[in-house]
């Protein structure tokens, strides 16, 4: 009987129901245009109220937005991180040993001179003050969130070409852009690579060649116009007389580059120019030798290495030469000053550089000590810091534009008109998105050998001669124009 009675109660509960729903419907078309579309609605969403209360679907929404990133990946080799868009070389994983845990991490790669090649003494030094240069920047807060690592990717190029190219295809991969690249020649032989894929690279060189490179990011005047304002200054402030001028210089566009300059500088002032390539090697500089001493110029350019320069100054001083020197600033050591050439490098030598030497009074200068903490002075120390200011400005201002990838960099270099050199350089110099002509730096500092400082150079202060102020680089490096 409970049993029936129950069926009995819910059957007359139904047809009540069915009743009700029969007049909200027929209200409803009474009351409105376009009931009928109304109640099909109405009928839909009662259907789908029960998938609602499936919790699998609402699940699975937060994890397809998660792989969007994979998608952006496989179709343009990017991954946004934040609102910073990266590729190769930077991960949202912590550097080792980071100093800002929470941020991600920017690899830059090193090839350098670090063990047997001509430059190793200058190298080494250069390599240690941009790991100092990028901890300071690290200790700042780093660049967009990222701290920047330059010393898991950093190999000995030995100033080989080929050794350079090998090491260049190993770490390729590994790594957002090069914080250095040493050498003229070694650089050259992976340029092509690098615009054709990117690769933003700081040359840890001078040759007037990377005016016309926008992957390149050069700092300070070039080795053409070191030796124009090496001459104008013995001219000018030195009271030489100069009618001929020789450049002894090792074959290529370094060597090419500094003679280059010497040779403008004798057509425009009148005077003779020798042209005499040497072979790298001490042992190897015995003709050279023998031409300075037979010609007797009135003023010698040095674009070599330290150790030839020292034979080539040493040698022809032992046997009569009492011209001058003039050394672009790759052939300078102060070791020179504890070598058999000492007396005459004090005596003949006068140094033509991009930047003011170790020692000096900017704020860039002291925070290079600072950062490098008890070290002898010596100018790749001041040469790795000063290099490392226009690549933090493309990296910051790439990261402005929230964009990290390599095409990133290679856009934001178009945007800077100057870099903030902490007075390392004076203000305007850094025009990385100007012509050649524009964006040369025309000054160079001038430094005479001294055992009274580190460095072994006393700094005249930075000088632009006549000649170096109005030379127009036009479509061509300097070694190739004329």
């Amino acid at each position: 009987m409970r049993l029936h009675s129950r069926w009995t109660t819910l059957v007359l509960m139904l047809a009540l129901l069915s009743l009700l729903a029969t007049a909200c419907r027929g209200s409803d078309d009474d009351g409105a245009e376009g009931g009928d579309a109304d109640a099909t609605e109405d009928t839909a969403a009662e259907e789908e109220e029960p998938a609602e209360e499936e919790p699998a679907p609402t699940e699975e929404e937060p994890a397809a937005t998660e792989e969007e990133p994979a998608a952006t990946e496989d179709e343009g080799g990017e991954a946004p991180a934040g609102d910073v868009t990266f590729d190769v070389g930077v991960t949202e994983e912590a550097c080792p040993d980071a100093v800002n845990p929470d941020n991600g991490c920017i690899y830059l790669g090193t090839l350098s001179d670090l063990t047997v090649g001509p430059f190793a003494a200058l190298a080494v030094p250069i390599t240690d003050a941009q790991a100092a240069f990028w901890n300071r920047v690290n200790e700042e807060g780093g660049v967009g969130g990222f701290d920047v690592n330059v010393s898991e990717y950093v190999r000995d190029n030995q100033y080989s070409p080929d050794v350079h190219s090998q090491l260049y295809e190993e770490i390729k991969g590994e790594v957002l852009a090069l914080a250095q690249t040493l050498g003229s020649p070694t650089t050259f032989a992976i340029l092509d690579d690098m615009e054709a894929n990117d690769v933003v690279g700081a040359p840890a060189s001078w040759t007037s060649a990377w005016l016309f490179s926008d992957v390149i990011v050069e700092s300070g005047g070039t080795y053409c116009v070191e030796s124009m304002n090496g001459l104008d200054y013995l001219a000018n402030e030195g009271g030489a007389e100069i009618g001929t001028v020789m450049a002894v210089h090792y074959p290529g566009d370094y060597g090419d580059d500094g003679a280059a300059g010497a040779r403008i500088w004798a057509e425009q002032n009148g005077a003779e120019f020798i042209d005499v390539p040497s072979t790298p090697g001490q042992d190897n500089q015995g003709e050279a030798i023998g031409q300075i001493v037979g010609q007797s110029p009135d003023a010698v350019i040095i674009t070599t290495g330290p150790a030839e320069a020292g034979t080539l100054v040493g040698q022809a001083a032992a046997q009569g030469f009492q011209g001058r020197f003039i050394f672009n600033g790759p052939a300078w050591n102060p070791a020179l000053l504890q070598s058999p050439a000492a007396p005459a490098v004090e005596a003949q030598v006068i140094v033509a550089g991009p930047w003011q030497p170790f020692e000096s009074d900017t704020p860039g200068h002291q925070a290079m000590r600072d950062a490098l903490g008890d070290v002898e002075g010596n100018d790749g120390y001041t040469s790795g810091w000063a290099w490392s200011y226009p690549l933090l400005a493309v990296l910051e201002q790439a990261a402005e534009n929230g964009d990290l990838t390599r095409a990133g960099l290679r856009e934001a270099i178009s945007q800077i008109t100057e870099v903030d050199y902490e007075g390392m350089l004076p203000e305007g110099a850094g025009n990385l998105s100007g012509d050649p002509n524009g964006s040369a730096v025309r000054i160079s500092s001038i430094g005479t050998p001294s055992t009274e400082v580190g460095s072994g150079l006393e700094s005249t202060g930075f000088y632009e001669g006549e000649t170096a102020a109005a030379f127009e680089f036009g479509d061509v490096p300097c070694y190739e124009a004329g």
